[in-house]
């Protein structure tokens, strides 16, 4: 392993209503961010505009472009020029009527490394994306990098320990999250701090039982609906953590802004040693995880 660690940068951006001031503003925040000596660097979810799923438009499917298209082809220049990995995110038009919400993975030399179709796809109040995206056909397989093994997931996956395993066992070395989560304005101080406090600590579980670093890159601000609505709004809060759950950088606060941190690429190999949990699983006796539910009582 040449290189026993990544510099991790992670660039916490807001929505913009004009998708070139939103992807100038990431591309800002990737130079920012090598510039502080990251070689790999995570963006937030569906980056080039507003949280366009608060409602169900027709005419959003509009903002909808191929992959490989203008934002790999931006993003991939942006990678080649500051010598960087780059996680980013694109509402991908595959077909007439279908599209997926994608994370692509740019490669230091520019090239697109590979891509990740969101498998687990909300329907929610503020989150109706099921009206969008059809649920993602990649599988649950890291991509390959002149940096190692991504094991890229998008947003609502990293409430699945499942996702996260099955990366895992593909042999991804990092689990990376781009995010767009949030909180509806009516809720309460402190339902919205055991929504922050569920969301960290099930992906600081995911980390721990499978003997991976994990970062998560979110939104931040307020987004008003265009329905009327009360509007989200999205904590930001991004974070990194070791295999053993613990910060590598603490929760960042309601702002956006870019953050550098090292993380090893040794720490899982003596985790897995000393924690054996990925080793020790009964793989024999979890046939019925693939079933929706179990009937019988016995």
């Amino acid at each position: 392993m040449a290189n026993h660690q990544w510099q991790l940068g992670l660039v916490q951006g807001t929505g913009h209503d004009d998708p070139e001031a939103a992807l100038a503003a990431m591309e800002s925040g990737i130079r920012e961010a090598a510039g502080q000596g990251a070689d790999l660097v995570l963006l937030p979810e569906l980056h080039n505009g507003p949280y366009f799923c608060q409602t169900e438009d027709p005419t959003v499917f509009d903002r909808a472009e191929p992959v490989p298209g203008p934002t790999t082809q931006r993003l991939g220049r942006v990678a080649a020029e500051t010598g960087t990995v780059i996680v980013g995110s694109v509402f991908e038009h595959r077909a007439p009527g279908l599209a997926h919400n994608t994370a692509v993975v740019l490669d230091r030399d520019g090239s697109l490394a590979g891509t990740y179709r969101k498998m687990h796809i909300p329907d929610d109040p503020g989150y109706y994306e099921k009206f969008y995206f059809t649920p993602g056909d990649t599988g649950f397989r890291p991509v390959e990098t002149s940096l190692g093994r991504l094991g890229v997931l998008v947003c609502w996956d990293q409430w699945f320990p499942e996702a996260a395993r099955l990366m895992a066992m593909a042999g991804a070395e990092i689990l990376l999250y781009p995010t767009a989560i949030g909180s509806d304005p009516r809720d309460d101080a402190a339902e919205q701090a055991r929504q922050i406090e569920a969301w960290q600590t099930v992906q600081r579980g995911h980390a721990v039982a499978n003997g991976l670093p994990l970062a998560a890159c979110n939104r931040v601000g307020h987004e008003p609906d265009p329905a009327g609505g009360p509007g989200i709004d999205f904590w930001g809060r991004s974070f990194v953590c070791g295999p053993q759950g613990e910060w590598l950088e603490q929760p960042g606060g309601s702002s956006t802004g870019v953050r550098v941190v090292p993380v090893s690429r040794r720490r899982s190999e003596e985790v897995r040693r000393m924690w054996p949990f990925f080793r020790d699983r009964r793989v024999d006796a979890y046939a019925d995880l693939v079933k929706r539910w179990r009937d019988d009582t016995v």
